[in-house]
């Protein structure tokens, strides 16, 4: 009894405080008119309280999320069913469901009559703004009665995980010459020359070790040329997300995080699409997904949720001790790269092997720096150095479309003729 009394309103309480205070007046003045009046007064809150907790026993729910995976910017639905169990009526009830802010606003639905042969079904909508594991809930119940004397709480529902997973933008095209775009996997090119007595060179670069000038080529093409040394070959494209907190600026959707993630996410669900078995890792190396060229949307999920989970890394450089890629060709989704953090992805690329990487220009993200022309010292400096080595770079920023940037890395792949082997 004593906990049916405390759902009391302050309505209640003051009624049931009314009704004792009558009934002691009317003991003092012997009227026992106003004793009547007082057990009623007393006696109401009382019944309500007590018909009140055994109503919301008999109350249950349902909920389902329409779809339980979701991408950012899309629309989703959370489906809610209520009904009570026997033939007790209930009260009017108040629900409230629990939704993070980065999925909108949280639902309110008053029902006031419960039918006990069906669910009520209730529906609302959800529009995530930012990627992550949600959980909706709980789904809480405010029973109360018409007089407003009293009322109790009640948690319907406990947590339900929503995947909202980063938006994908269509991309279009392939980098040609390598095995991105020609069909088949360009590393076979490595291999063309095994059992022939021809060995397989390129033209020299800058900073190509002189040991492996190949005389007899250089004499005949009248250039320096080099040999390109047999690696370990695994067909498909590796995709490498610079995930640090250091590396990026802005907060919220609006970060260079968000952005570099949903770049990741189109590049790989591109190549995978595109028949291309792709790897996503971080920028310490470590495997987020591996997915094959074949399959469906199963494959997919695997990049979208390995993203969805993933969170900024503390760590402030790059630190590899291996090729990121394991032979294969990379594309490095990169944040401001200090020029150690750059020496440390070129120390461990094969030269022979493509490697592209889109670099972002940080600082658009934070709003501090809009002027053209603003770019860091540092900025121009990681380019320098990624393309000495044989990279191809292109510079992203908020502004510009990730197809754009898409199209521009694939003419600068062609472009620069950082393909397997090297350009001949």
């Amino acid at each position: 009894m004593l906990r049916a009394l405390s759902g009391l309103t302050t309505r209640g309480r003051c009624l049931l405080a009314a009704g004792v205070a009558a009934a002691a007046c009317s003991v003092v003045l012997n009227e026992r008119d106003l004793l009547r009046v007082a057990m009623f007064v007393v006696a109401l809150p009382l019944l309500v309280a007590g018909f009140i907790a055994l109503t919301r026993l008999k109350i249950g729910a349902a909920r389902k999320l329409l779809p339980e995976r979701v991408s950012v910017g899309s629309v989703g639905e959370v489906q809610l069913d209520l009904w009570r169990h026997g033939r007790l009526p209930a009260g009017e009830v108040l629900l409230e469901d629990g939704v993070p802010y980065a999925l909108g606003a949280r639902p309110r639905f008053v029902v006031e009559r419960l039918p006990h042969d069906r669910p009520v079904g209730l529906r609302y909508p959800i529009q995530p703004v930012l990627r992550g594991i949600q959980q909706v809930g709980p789904l809480r119940a405010t029973i109360t009665d018409p007089f407003g004397l009293c009322e109790f709480e009640r948690e319907l529902i406990g947590h339900s995980r929503l995947v909202v997973v980063p938006k994908v933008v269509g991309l279009f095209g392939l980098p040609s010459g390598a095995g991105i775009g020609a069909g088949d996997d360009g590393s076979i090119r490595l291999h063309a020359g095994q059992g022939e007595p021809d060995v397989i060179v390129r033209q020299y670069r800058t900073g190509d070790d002189l040991r492996k000038v190949h005389w007899r080529s250089t004499a005949r093409r009248d250039e320096i040329m080099v040999r390109v040394e047999e690696r370990p070959w695994r067909g498909g494209t590796t995709v490498l997300l610079d995930h640090r907190a250091a590396a990026h600026h802005g907060a919220g959707p609006a970060a260079s995080l968000e952005w570099a993630v949903s770049f990741a996410a189109s590049v790989c669900l591109h190549l995978r699409r595109s028949g291309h078995r792709v790897r996503l890792v971080t920028e310490h190396g470590q495997t987020l997904a591996d997915t094959p060229g074949e399959g469906g949307e199963h494959y997919d999920n695997i990049v979208l949720d390995a993203l969805a989970a993933l969170q900024p890394a503390h760590q402030r450089d790059i630190t590899l001790g291996t090729d990121p890629a394991e032979g294969q060709e990379l594309i490095a989704v990169l944040g401001t790269v200090s020029n150690d953090s750059v020496r440390e992805l070129t120390q461990y690329r094969p030269r022979g092997i493509r490697s592209l990487a889109v670099l972002l220009d940080t600082p658009t993200w934070g709003g501090s720096l809009n002027a053209p022309g603003h770019r860091a010292t540092a900025t121009e400096e990681s380019i320098a150095i990624l393309e000495a080595a044989g990279w191809g770079v292109v510079v992203a920023d908020p502004v510009t479309p990730m197809q754009q940037v898409w199209a521009e890395l694939c003419q600068t792949a062609t472009r620069r003729g950082t393909l397997i082997g090297g350009s001949f």
